[in-house]
């Protein structure tokens, strides 16, 4: 399929690409950025795949202007990039770092000049280290110190920015970060990691708060999302797949939402609730957003897992190609989700933004330079078709941006995975627009003519 073939997309719809401070800035030292968790994290042995860090990324930082230039040459209407809290705030406190939102201002006038509407991720896992050494997302402090730095960013930005973004994949962090410690700031805490998930959300209110106080018009929170589906038809396979629906799709979403938390009772949590959760919270919590950002890269499959903390275990899904990642390649996934998120939620559902959606695969430049990602192409194709069907079945659906611009450091499988659009070579950091570049620059042009 041409990018040409594809269906039209309603007017106005925001087409882009994805990225994160600490995958693709470096400079880890300069202009009085403070540490973060990443930083702490990758030094340790054996966290990260061949002991890589993300002290270079891409270079971003430095090179900013090249990367604005290959944005405007893809065409894109908006781009989504996040702010580094260590470069506001050094130790997650305090005065703003002033060299910190000059860079992020320089950034949003470079993408103005240029027609791109910048989309600020406010966190994007990148904890200022002082804040962790003082209890991280575990306390509640830090959701409190999180909209004051939500204010300062808006203080200096908001006056060009109208849409931000206050958290990314907040089930990661809690996840990854503190229920398992495969990713910073490394603590296998199980369910004692729960009350990180109240603490991120706590200070999704108070910063959707202060950025409104600060001229923000308009603020989302994006997750991860991933249809769950149950390894057979056993009531113990089914009830695991209905906690782990709970985990991944609903603790982050419900209480912005519903103003409430999902049944918790299979993490052995009672009707009191979480003993985190403080009067007046969830009201907090749950004022109005403008936007849910889905990022979606496939569905899980769930089996029962006896005698665990956790009630359930990941199976292989057969049948699809995988990526690079061996993640099943599922569009009609994707159309899955966004219906559930319509049955679910109904008329609380707001503007639903694709915010990542992209693939890994292994490429390598042929003798001529050229780099043909066929299955890039298609794996876009196949999820972009499943955007539109959802719009076509009635949700309603605002903006695709796919993960992500070029190959950079991909947390704990360090820069061995690769998901540009454009090919770095790491050891020189130049860059080489792939094949799918082109048929994703194609397809902007010919969605924006139609438009």
């Amino acid at each position: 399929m041409t990018a040409a073939s594809l269906p039209p997309f309603p007017a106005g719809f925001h087409w882009g690409v994805a990225t994160s401070a600490y995958q693709i800035e470096g400079a880890v030292h300069d202009d009085g950025r403070g540490v973060s968790i990443w930083d702490t994290f990758c030094q340790q042995p054996g966290t990260i795949r061949d002991g890589h860090t993300g002290a270079e990324g891409t270079g971003s930082y430095r090179r900013w202007e090249r990367d604005v230039a290959q944005l405007a040459d893809l065409g894109v209407t908006a781009y989504r990039f996040s702010i580094a809290w260590p470069r506001v705030q050094p130790d997650g406190k305090g005065p703003a770092n002033t060299a910190g939102l000059d860079f992020y201002s320089r950034l949003t006038d470079g993408l103005l000049e240029r027609g791109i509407t910048p989309v600020p991720t406010l966190y994007h896992w990148d904890l200022p280290q002082p804040l962790e050494d003082e209890g991280g997302w575990l306390t509640r402090q830090t959701a409190e110190r999180f909209a004051d730095y939500a204010a300062l960013a808006a203080g200096r930005l908001a006056d060009r920015i109208g849409l931000w973004i206050t958290l990314n994949e907040p089930f990661v962090v809690t996840a990854y970060g503190y229920a398992l410690g495969i990713h910073a700031p490394g603590k296998a805490l199980m369910l004692d990691a729960l009350p990180t998930a109240h603490h991120q959300l706590l200070g999704h209110g108070l910063a959707n708060a202060a950025l409104r106080a600060d001229g923000a018009r308009q603020v989302m929170i994006t997750n991860n999302y991933a249809p769950a589906w149950a390894a057979s038809d056993s009531p113990a396979d089914l009830a695991a797949t209905q906690a782990y629906d709970i985990l991944q799709n609903r603790i982050f979403t419900d209480p912005v939402l519903l103003g409430s938390y999902p049944d918790l009772a299979p993490f052995g949590i009672g009707p009191e609730g979480m003993p985190c959760v403080q009067d007046g919270d969830l009201a907090v919590i749950s004022a109005p957003v403008d936007g849910i950002g889905v990022n979606y890269y496939a569905p899980t499959r769930l089996s029962a897992l006896p005698d665990s903390p956790l009630p359930f275990q990941m199976e292989p899904i057969p049948g699809y190609p995988v990526t690079a990642f061996g993640w099943p390649v599922v569009p009609a996934g994707l159309t899955e989700l966004l219906g559930l998120l319509g049955t679910r939620y109904g008329a609380a559902l707001p503007p639903v933004y694709i915010t990542e959606n992209g693939c890994s695969q292994r490429d390598e430049p042929a003798a001529d330079g050229a780099i043909d990602d066929q299955l890039r192409i298609d794996y876009l194709d196949g999820h972009i078709r499943a955007v539109h069907d959802a719009i076509t079945a009635g949700i309603d659906v605002r903006g695709y941006f796919e993960w992500t611009l070029a190959d950079n450091f991909e947390w704990s499988e360090g820069y061995h995975q690769r998901f540009g659009l454009v090919h770095v070579d790491h050891e020189t950091q130049s860059r080489t627009p792939k094949a799918s570049f082109a048929w994703y620059r194609d397809l902007i042009a010919a969605q924006r003519a139609a438009g």
